[in-house]
């Protein structure tokens, strides 16, 4: 399956996140992105050395230049389950933009054409690097890492 491109339609999929009281709360990528200008971007998973010291940073980092620009939402998805993905939001205490949202099967990154077998690194299934523009979900932008590229180029693709 090909990857996610400019100009395609994101798909819907269902994500996963705790709440305060640590409850598992589902809901729609569509939900979020529907009529929005939304950033969403991912990586191999939560804790992982390039996202949690560069990667994820940054994008926290440039959360209100993101805002002061039109984007609605800014969503990281990983290829982790909910308590994870809630451990790593909280190992960023300045974090005010950036919703962190778990894909633990990989069923939304798969459809997004975005998986990678990492096994050989004993981690499994996970997430391409990647980082889309999507305007009312229609992409934009879509810089996706390809395997073999050295993590800190990413190109983009069209």
């Amino acid at each position: 399956m090909a990857s996610i491109a400019v100009g395609d339609v994101l798909p819907d999929g269902v994500l996963a996140w705790l709440d305060e009281s640590d409850k598992k709360q589902v809901i729609s990528v569509h939900s979020l992105a529907a009529g929005k200008k939304v950033v969403l971007f991912g990586g191999p998973g939560a804790f992982t050395p390039i996202c949690n010291m560069k990667f994820v940073p940054g994008f926290i980092g440039s959360a209100e230049e993101f805002k002061s620009k039109g984007v609605d939402e800014i969503l990281l998805i990983s290829v982790n389950d909910p308590f994870v993905m809630k451990a790593w939001a909280q190992s960023y205490p300045e974090n005010r933009h950036v919703k962190f949202l778990a894909d633990g099967s990989s069923t939304y990154t798969h459809t997004l054409g975005l998986e990678v077998d990492l096994s050989d690194k004993c981690l499994g299934t996970r997430s391409r690097r990647f980082v889309l523009l999507v305007d009312d979900l229609v992409v934009k932008v879509a810089n996706i890492e390809m395997e073999g590229e050295n993590p800190k180029c990413v190109q983009k693709r069209s």
